[in-house]
């Protein structure tokens, strides 16, 4: 995937699929009377890292709930890669290859890291049990078993927690915990990650090596959609923010016209975030 990909000019309904793998178009969401999401309307550029920022209640893990199909929309829909995804189930957008971590890391910790790695990767022939004992598959299951361990190793170095490998997940630190579930969403090979405060209850040291790999990644043409309290940390990192408020989108732009803009002033930077 090439990340030095430019915006496109003009008429933005004119843009190629292939240069904004994900648009959100007119999302709505309600819960009994409360609107969370009125009528969203955004895209992502192909490997960038893009913010999406708003105060608290205004909707950015709705957002992400509709956009990987968590929550069901009552209208509005999600592309990904040209195609409608609105409806589907979430393992049938992460297998299109749109991924998303969650604010409190979902690993099972009564396995260890390695074996949480294992299971990530979707697809894989040993899943059912008849295809291990048939003998014309089960070389097949052994042999991608071993490519597998190998994608694993390889990516428990890359976020350096190969040392913690057999370690059950439980007993793990909550930026420990926060780096496995990074490292298998990536094992799903995604084209778009969309990460929901990946940083929320990070010390400093393992938040600057979450940051340090997100980048290393967004170069290798990842896409990044980014949830995140920490204004710093989406000013100084991101290419593109995209602000909500009460559901909808405020504006967006880069982080400098973020920061100029006295409406987000008003509705996010002047509160309490």
């Amino acid at each position: 995937m090439d990340a030095n990909v430019t915006l496109a000019t003009g008429d933005p309904n004119l843009a190629a699929d292939h240069e904004y793998p994900l648009q959100v178009d007119n999302l709505r969401k309600s819960f009994g009377g409360i609107t969370a999401v009125d009528g969203a309307t955004f895209r992502v550029e192909r490997g960038t890292l893009t913010g999406l920022i708003g105060p608290n209640g205004a909707g950015k893990s709705t957002t992400f709930n509709l956009i990987t199909g968590v929550h069901q929309p009552d209208s509005g829909s999600v592309t990904f890669n040209g195609e409608d995804v609105t409806g589907l189930e979430p393992h049938q957008v992460a297998g299109r290859g749109m991924v998303r971590t969650f604010q409190i890391a979902r690993e099972l910790g009564e396995m260890t890291v390695l074996e949480n790695m294992m299971l990530a990767p979707q697809n894989q022939i040993g899943e059912q049990l008849w295809r291990s004992v048939t003998p014309g598959l089960r070389g097949r299951v052994v042999d991608q078993e071993a490519e597998l361990l190998e994608r694993v190793w390889e990516t428990l170095e890359f976020f350096e927690i190969d040392h913690i490998a057999e370690e059950y997940a439980e007993n793990l630190s909550g930026g420990q915990r926060k780096l496995l579930e990074l490292a298998r969403a990536l094992l799903t090979d995604p084209d778009v990650l969309l990460l929901d405060e990946p940083f929320a209850g990070v010390n400093p040291s393992l938040e600057r090596r979450l940051v340090e790999h997100i980048h290393t990644l967004r170069e290798r043409g990842y896409t990044f959609l980014l949830v995140e309290h920490d204004m710093d940390l989406i000013m100084e990192n991101c290419e593109h923010v995209i602000v909500l408020h009460q559901g909808r989108v405020l504006t967006e732009g880069t982080p400098a016209e973020i920061k100029a803009n006295e409406e987000v002033v008003e509705a996010y930077l002047g509160g309490n975030v």
